[in-house]
């Protein structure tokens, strides 16, 4: 039965599509429960992001769903789903990780680009294949030429070219890639340095980081002020630079 998964691990909460019969696609059902899944705990430090089984991340979206949508109200309805799980991963106040294994297509692509970060497994492949479907790449297909520039992005949805994850990674898409068996290993070491950086200051410095994609240039530098004055309405940074201090003594 298909499902999205949600496992609190300690203080990291791991998110699951559990569709792996279907390469983790993702019909309306699951698309709504995914864009619920990121309202964290007040505890939690990241949230981890994967599909069940080694065969796919993400395999896109349902076509045989899109298949049967017969009116323009209805593809927008569809796609305003997709747009929603990605905007949830977007406004979750603490990192977001895509663990990457298998195939990450379409709508899957999209969401992994709305993570933080990418880590795959060198069995991953990449693709953008929506036009092959007579249907355009959208929504947050538009983080891509951030990503990997302007012509990848056009090689990858006007192509639709499968890339693997070694060329993914060259591009800028994937943050690290490693083998299979590696994977887990290498999430933890993420995961051990987020835990070792101050939560309040992770938390404000991915809103910092939301914002300069959407600002000009000057606007997200003065962004930066008002940013740092809000990390002393804590102790966190008195505590964590003592700390710093104390240990280098």
């Amino acid at each position: 039965m298909s499902r999205i998964e949600i496992e609190e691990r300690g203080d990291v909460r791991h998110v699951i599509v559990a569709n792996d019969a279907k390469l983790n696609t993702l019909n309306s059902p699951l698309l709504e429960a995914l864009a619920e899944a990121f309202a964290v705990r007040p505890d939690t430090r990241a949230v981890v992001l994967a599909g069940e089984g080694p065969r796919a991340f993400i395999g896109g979206a349902d076509i045989r769903e899109m298949g049967a949508i017969t009116t323009p109200e209805g593809g927008r309805q569809f796609i305003t789903r997709v747009h929603r799980v990605s905007a949830a991963i977007r406004a979750c106040r603490v990192p977001v990780i895509a663990r990457i294994q298998g195939w990450c297509l379409g709508a899957g692509m999209e969401i992994a680009a709305a993570c933080d970060m990418r880590l795959a497994s060198t069995a991953a492949k990449f693709g953008m294949p929506e036009v092959r479907v007579g249907i355009p790449s959208v929504v947050e297909a538009a983080l891509l030429p951030g990503l990997i520039g302007w012509g990848r992005t056009r090689r990858l949805l006007l192509l639709a070219e499968t890339i693997d994850a070694a060329t993914a990674e060259s591009w800028g898409f994937c943050e690290r890639v490693v083998e299979p068996d590696a994977l887990d290993g290498a999430l933890d070491e993420w995961l051990h340095l987020l835990r070792e950086a101050g939560p309040r200051a992770i938390a404000d410095q991915k809103a910092l980081i939301r914002a300069w994609e959407d600002l000009p240039l000057s606007q997200a530098i003065a962004a930066g002020i008002p940013a740092f004055a809000r990390a002393f309405e804590t102790d966190e940074p008195r505590r964590m630079m003592g700390h710093f201090l104390n240990r280098r003594r």
